[in-house]
């Protein structure tokens, strides 16, 4: 007999598995939140149906979603019941898009949403505010938002539901995460990456994760892959990612009930077992979790069909079943029957309040799926205690003579602060399979990379309930981190800075998120999702053009300027000075960018500590005015190759023009750059010119896309003085020196830049200038027949100025 044949026979006969009074109040509570769902997509008064319906009681737009909320309702009753039942610690993540009529039609039922929204009261007047601001102008989205109270996820875009969920449940352990996933997000990689997730899940420290796949058949306009398997097609992929499917399916409630409570019982109390298992009797294997397959047909209890073409059950009932409800008095009447087929006189009383039926079985406190305090982490959110970096940070006795490498010394700072919470077990690192790559590997003598798959004798730093997660997926890495840190946790993602790019779209909905929640004072403040980007653009000499993008700084300033911030350490000493402020800031996106390889050291760390503060400062060492002279050029530096070329050239030009004054300003914090009108970071107009002059040549050397600072600075008073030198799309497999060479960032370059710039220098340092262009052509033809670096460059230090 097949496997999931056998399933369908365990625990005595699943079809009676709720008794009559249990049947009657789930079913009850399912009915309320379909009327309720429906009727705030369509009505703008009449909440109750009180009178016929009539044109004025209808939306002018029809806006949002029917087809996912009947399931969703569904398995949202079925967990208050077990909920409740078992006292269970559960949150949901809601993966279907456009879901959202359904989770806040639960949240007003189990009155969640009327205590975190007063005005929309549990009575007729609150239900018809309810209805009222469902994607209408001034109210609530169509989808699962940050105001939906007890929601995670954004229901927007689709794919990290799952990814979502597992990182609410590591470090958890007493915490089950319901997570459902909807046959169109099936589809997508991200989503198709996460069933694997159950590999780095560890019953002892971490909670459980129950993914619930609906398949309700279709997407917008097509069918839904996974729902046109055979089931037993798709029980085998499930068991291959290593899973134990329990299916439900049909379209009779009373049997659909009944299947769905014995799924849920037998999935809790596989889950109880895996976990006692593990913590009780020493169980090491890695389990089999449990999934629930739910096929129910799309737009469930709806209109069975609409102008003579079939609805309930097809991608028909997608979105607005019944399009011309105002309009159309067939349509109208049509939509009356709809709504009182759900007989809302029996679910709620003549003031509008849920029957008793329909609170029978709903949890209550914070066990509610939209009272959890897991779904609102900044209220279990704690001080991180991010060690102090001092006996971590490397001498500076004068600048630029001893080189580190930033990130090996950071990683230090984290294998700290690992220590530091190993006990409470709210801090993880997260990567793309590059954690000693990028030189973080320290972090393994306090902690090893989860992992809950086979082991082999070769394998090293792998260990059960460890707290570095590296998986080659920077959507599961972004996903996991999110769904840990809107639980109330903190981490990190380390990547490579090319391919941090595979995650845009969801730092975007991240950001989104943060924007949104910041507006909401019942959003508590949760620990910043930071970013450590290296293996940077301009030392990937060695992997070629693939590896060199540094233009994630410019999709993240594109967003939300109260939430993002980009940071451009140019040595070891910064790195620490900017981490510990990003380790311990709360609802930011922050991107730190830094080097890996060694680099040379410019600042001490109080000095560090001090330059970071300010974001953007002269280094008077560097420059040469004097005597109160305003300098003839200004050279402007932000990131670490970019600091080391300008300080190169400017060391040229003390050597070769001794009589001009020069400016070096390093831009640490690049959202400095901008107005203060137009970022909380900006620079008023007044310290902008007062660091860049406001009638001087300025010489940008920028770690990535020029047009980026261009773009920052345009209303600035001598925007037209700016010339930015940057990454130009000019990469191959070549030296270090290189690839600023091709890229016309260089200190030759820049040299050549002031002299072009500089009033009077073209004629009077024509000589100077040639000098530069025959050094860059001399380089040329050196790294062709030796394949390293010009001596002079390679060999170049700063302290070793004349």
């Amino acid at each position: 007999m097949p496997q999931h044949n056998q399933d369908r026979r365990e625990q005595g006969d699943r079809y009676a598995t709720l008794t009559p009074d249990e049947l009657a109040a789930v079913d009850a509570q399912w009915r309320a939140a379909n009327y309720l769902s429906a009727g705030q997509v369509y009505l703008l008064a009449n909440p109750l149906l009180t009178e016929p319906l009539e044109p004025r009681h209808i939306k002018p737009r029809l806006l949002g979603h029917w087809g996912t909320s009947p399931g969703l309702n569904l398995i949202h009753a079925h967990l208050n019941r077990v909920i409740r039942a078992r006292d269970l610690d559960t949150i949901a993540v809601w993966g279907p898009g456009h879901g959202g009529p359904a989770v806040i039609a639960n949240s007003w039922l189990d009155g969640s949403y009327s205590e975190t929204y007063p005005d929309i009261t549990r009575d007729a007047a609150g239900m018809g505010r309810l209805f009222k601001q469902f994607s209408f102008p001034g109210g609530v989205p169509s989808h699962v938002a940050p105001e939906t109270p007890g929601s995670i996820h954004e229901g927007g875009e689709l794919g990290y539901s799952l990814a979502h969920a597992y990182g609410a449940a590591f470090d958890n352990p007493d915490l089950l995460v319901a997570c459902v996933v909807g046959d169109g997000e099936a589809e997508t990689g991200p989503l198709a990456a996460s069933w694997h997730a159950n590999k780095f899940l560890d019953p002892r420290h971490d909670g459980a994760v129950l993914p619930i796949l609906h398949l309700n058949g279709y997407k917008i306009a097509n069918p839904a892959v996974l729902a046109r398997l055979p089931e037993s097609e798709l029980d085998d992929l499930l068991r291959g990612y290593g899973h134990h499917p329990l299916h439900v399916s049909g379209d009779k409630p009373e049997v659909v009930h009944q299947e769905l409570a014995w799924a849920l019982d037998t999935a809790l109390e596989r889950i109880a077992a895996v976990q006692h298992a593990a913590r009780h009797e020493g169980a090491t294997r890695r389990p089999r979790w449990p999934v629930i397959v739910l096929r129910t047909p799309k737009g469930w209890t709806g209109p069975a069909e609409v102008d003579g073409l079939p609805v309930e059950g097809t991608w028909r009932s997608h979105q607005i079943p019944l399009k011309a409800a105002r309009e159309n008095p067939e349509h109208l009447r049509e939509l009356e029957r709809w709504l009182r087929s759900y007989r809302p006189e029996e679910l709620f009383d003549a003031d509008g309040r849920p029957t008793a039926d329909v609170l029978a079985q709903l949890p209550a406190g914070q066990r509610r799926l939209g009272g959890n305090p897991h779904a609102n982490g900044g209220l279990l959110l704690r001080s991180l205690p991010t060690p102090p970096v001092e006996d971590r940070a490397v001498p500076v006795d004068t600048p630029g003579t001893t080189a580190h490498e930033p990130t090996e010394a950071l990683g230090e700072v984290l294998e700290r602060l690992m220590e530091a919470t190993a006990e409470r077990r709210d801090f993880r690192l997260v990567g793309p399979d590059e954690t000693a790559s990028n030189r973080l590997q320290a972090v393994y003598r306090a902690t090893g990379k989860a992992w809950e798959a086979e082991t082999l004798p070769v394998d090293e730093n792998l260990a059960r309930g460890g707290r570095v997660m590296e998986v080659l997926s920077e959507h599961l890495c972004q996903g996991w981190l999110e769904g840990y840190l809107l639980t109330g946790r903190h981490g990190l993602f380390s990547s490579y800075e090319a391919f941090v790019h595979i995650v845009d779209s969801m730092a975007n909905q991240h950001i989104k998120w943060l924007r949104t929640s910041r507006r909401l004072p019942w959003r508590r403040p949760t620990a910043s999702l930071n970013y450590l980007l290296t293996s940077h653009v301009w030392r990937q000499d060695h992997n070629g053009f693939s590896h060199q993008d540094p233009g994630f700084v410019d999709h993240v300033l594109n967003k939300s300027p109260e939430v993002v911030r980009v940071y451009l350490p140019p040595d070891t000493n910064t790195l620490l000075a900017v981490a510990e402020h990003v380790l311990a800031s709360r609802d930011y996106v922050n991107v730190v960018v830094a080097g890996k390889q060694p680099c040379f050291d410019w600042l001490s760390l109080p000095h560090a500590r001090a330059h970071c503060a300010r974001g953007a400062g002269i280094w008077e060492w560097a420059g040469s005015e004097a005597d109160n002279r305003e300098p003839d050029v200004v050279l402007a530096c932000a990131g670490d190759v970019p600091t080391q070329e300008t300080l190169a050239a400017a060391d040229l030009l003390h050597r070769h023009l001794p009589g001009l004054a020069v400016r070096v300003v390093n831009v640490v914090d690049i959202a400095r750059l901008m107005p203060a009108d137009q970022h909380p970071h900006g620079l008023s107009d007044r310290d902008y010119d007062a660091l860049f002059t406001r009638d001087r040549p300025v010489i940008f050397a920028y770690h990535g896309y020029p047009w980026l600072i261009h773009r920052l600075t345009y209303r600035r008073a001598h925007h037209d003085d700016l010339h930015v030198r940057g990454y130009m799309e000019e990469g191959t497999t070549t030296t270090p020196f290189d690839m600023v060479v091709r890229n016309n960032l260089d200190r030759y370059r820049l040299v050549m830049d002031v002299i072009d710039r500089v009033p009077g220098l073209a004629v009077r340092a024509a000589h100077v200038r040639q000098h530069m262009v025959d050094t860059r052509y001399r380089h040329g033809r050196w790294i062709r027949e030796y394949g390293t670096d010009l001596p002079e460059v390679a060999d170049w230090k700063w302290g070793a100025r004349g």
